[in-house]
């Protein structure tokens, strides 16, 4: 059998074996790193893994960079990471417990001091447990800001929320009216929020459409600010009868110092009908003239051509 290492040119898509969703792609040094779910029903859905490459086509597992057995409140469904770096200090959302309201469960961090942990949680806590504006506590994604402040986009159930973290992701900072929580759902929106920045626009993307169903996709917006107004601007993820189902909950990786872009999400193979049976794959995406995103094709091809260390 071919090692991970080894895998064949033609067939890059899934980029590792198993089943992962909800990948969070990030460039750390000159390595690539993708932070998925373990897909697995919720009770056993306890652990994650991160994976890391130099070119986007090999790729190193890390298994079980952090667990319930360093996260003593959370008991179940740990989901949909979201990292950073900050201060040579590695950092990791998760949410966890599929929390409902009363239930002790939500939004965690946790740090480490090397990009594949072990990761310890930070507060002992949720950052974020109680349920605002409809949003429940989950898939959050952590933006820098060009003014140097971090904001949070986080919300399931049709609902997304931002709000401001402070200089060390132990707490909230209130906005300029006072408030902790800013609701900022576009139209469609279901989960799965993310934000990058590209000749100075703002896109904001989410999925839609049931996790566990072939219809979900990624849909984007632009604007001028990370406060939005988000209006949706079309869809540009979402199943393809030749190639998969339910394509979503993406990141978005850039190559750095380049406008060479990649999407990084997760499909559902077309032999498959369980609602975790999803891998992970990353493909090209492409921008047109204006700016507005063009529709990514999906491939089993995947990155075609390994990409040296970035710098």
């Amino acid at each position: 059998m071919l090692g991970l290492s080894q895998r064949l040119s033609a067939q890059q898509n899934p980029v590792f074996p198993g089943w992962y969703a909800d990948p969070e792609g990030i460039v750390y040094g000159d390595r690539f790193w993708v932070y998925p779910t373990y897909s697995a029903p919720y009770e056993e859905q306890v652990f994650f893994d991160a994976f890391s490459s130099p070119d986007l086509v090999n790729w190193t597992k890390h298994p079980r960079i952090i667990d319930t057995a360093e996260v003593k409140w959370a008991k179940r469904a740990m989901w949909a990471p979201g990292v950073l770096e900050k201060d040579a200090r590695y950092y990791f959302f998760f949410a966890a417990n599929d929390v409902h309201e009363g239930e002790v469960g939500g939004i965690g961090v946790a740090v480490a001091d090397k990009p594949e942990g072990p990761f310890k949680d930070l507060l002992g806590k949720p950052l974020i447990n109680e349920i605002v504006n409809g949003a429940q506590p989950i898939d959050q994604f952590v933006f820098k800001d060009k003014d140097g402040s971090y904001y949070m986009y986080y919300g399931g159930w049709k609902h997304c929320n931002i709000v401001k973290l402070n200089d060390d992701f132990t707490g909230l900072v209130p906005f300029e009216d006072g408030e902790l929580y800013k609701e900022v759902t576009p139209e469609g929106y279901v989960e799965g929020p993310f934000m990058f920045m590209r000749d100075g626009k703002y896109y904001f993307m989410w999925s839609e459409g049931g996790w566990g169903g072939p219809h979900y996709k990624v849909a984007y917006a632009i604007a001028d600010s990370p406060f939005g107004p988000f209006e949706r601007v079309a869809t540009i993820l979402e199943q393809d009868p030749e190639i998969a189902t339910g394509a979503g909950h993406h990141s978005v990786i850039q190559v750095p110092g380049q406008d060479q872009w990649y999407i990084v999400y997760h499909r559902r193979p077309l032999d498959k009908k369980g609602a975790n049976e999803r891998v992970t794959c990353i493909d090209e995406m492409h921008f047109d003239e204006e700016g507005y995103i063009l529709p990514v094709k999906m491939t089993h091809t995947g990155v075609r051509h390994p990409l040296g260390n970035q710098q």
